[in-house]
C-alpha cells in the first residue's frame, strides 16, 4: 500500500508539472542553415518527462535523420506533461504562428484523456481537430504528418497495480487514434508493443517509475526512422 501511495503522489506531481513547450538541441546549431524543419505535438511522452533533452524521442529522431544526411533544425516541440487533446489544441493556438509550416509533423496524444477518464468520443472529436491543425502546418499536407500510438503505462511500476485495466483502455484509445489517422490518410506507427517490454526490462522506464527512459525512446526511433525518412523530400546534396 505504501508503494502504491508513493506512485500516486508521483503521478499527481507529473500531471501538474509545467514542462517547457519548446526546445532546442544543444548538439545542433545554426538552424538557419538547415534544410528541414520538424514539429512534434504531444504530452509528457513528447516533451520527454524525466529524461535529458537529448534523450527525448523527437530530438533522437532528428539526430537519426541527420545521420542519414538530412540537415534538420532542432525540433519545435509543443507538449507539456499532463496535457489532454484539449490542452494540446490550446497549446498549438498559443504557441504556433498560423503561417509556419514544417517538413515533418508528429502527433502523440491521448494518455491523459484516458488517465483523467475523459469520454472517448470527446477524445475523438478533439483528436480530429489536432490532425486538421497538424496537416495545415505540414508543407506536404498529410504526406508530411505521422502519428505514434499511445504507450501502455500499465507495464511500468506505477501502472502495475492496474495493469490489465490500463492496457485494455489504452488499446481502446489507440483503436480510435489509428482510425482517425486512417481517415486523414496519415501514417500511424504502433510503438505500444515496445512500451510493453518495460514489464520485463526496467531499463526501459525512467527513474520516476512511470515514463519511458531514453533507451525506450531510442527503440521507438529505431523502429520508425526508416519510414519517416521516406516522407522527406530528397534535397540531400550528391
Amino acid at each position: 500500500m505504501k508503494r502504491i501511495t508513493i506512485f500516486l503522489l508521483v503521478a499527481i506531481v507529473l500531471v501538474s508539472c509545467n514542462s517547457t513547450s519548446d526546445t532546442t538541441n544543444p548538439e545542433i546549431s545554426n538552424s538557419a542553415e538547415m534544410d528541414y524543419s520538424y514539429l512534434a505535438l504531444g504530452d509528457s511522452y513528447t516533451i520527454g518527462e524525466s529524461v535529458a533533452i537529448d534523450e527525448r524521442w523527437p530530438v533522437q529522431l532528428v539526430e537519426a535523420l541527420r545521420e542519414r544526411g538530412y540537415k534538420f533544425a532542432p525540433p519545435k516541440i509543443i507538449a507539456k506533461t499532463g496535457w489532454t487533446t484539449q490542452d494540446l489544441l490550446r497549446g498549438i493556438e498559443n504557441d504556433l504562428n498560423v503561417q509556419r509550416d514544417f517538413d515533418l509533423v508528429s502527433i502523440l496524444i491521448g494518455v491523459n484523456n484516458q488517465y483523467q477518464n475523459k469520454p472517448i468520443d470527446e477524445y475523438e472529436v478533439e483528436l480530429r481537430e489536432v490532425f486538421r491543425k497538424a496537416i495545415n502546418h505540414s508543407k506536404t499536407r498529410e504526406e508530411g504528418v505521422f502519428a505514434l500510438s499511445i504507450p501502455d503505462y500499465g507495464a511500468t511500476p506505477f501502472g502495475q497495480p492496474n495493469a490489465e485495466v490500463i492496457s485494455e483502455e489504452i488499446d481502446e484509445y489507440n483503436a480510435v487514434f489509428r482510425q482517425v489517422a486512417e481517415d486523414y490518410e496519415v501514417d500511424f506507427y504502433n510503438i505500444t508493443p515496445i512500451s510493453r517490454e518495460a514489464e520485463r526490462d526496467p531499463d526501459l522506464v525512467a527513474q520516476d517509475g512511470l515514463h519511458p527512459s531514453g533507451l525506450m525512446y531510442r527503440y521507438w526511433v529505431e523502429d520508425i526512422v526508416g519510414e519517416v525518412a521516406e516522407k522527406i523530400p530528397n534535397n540531400i546534396d550528391d
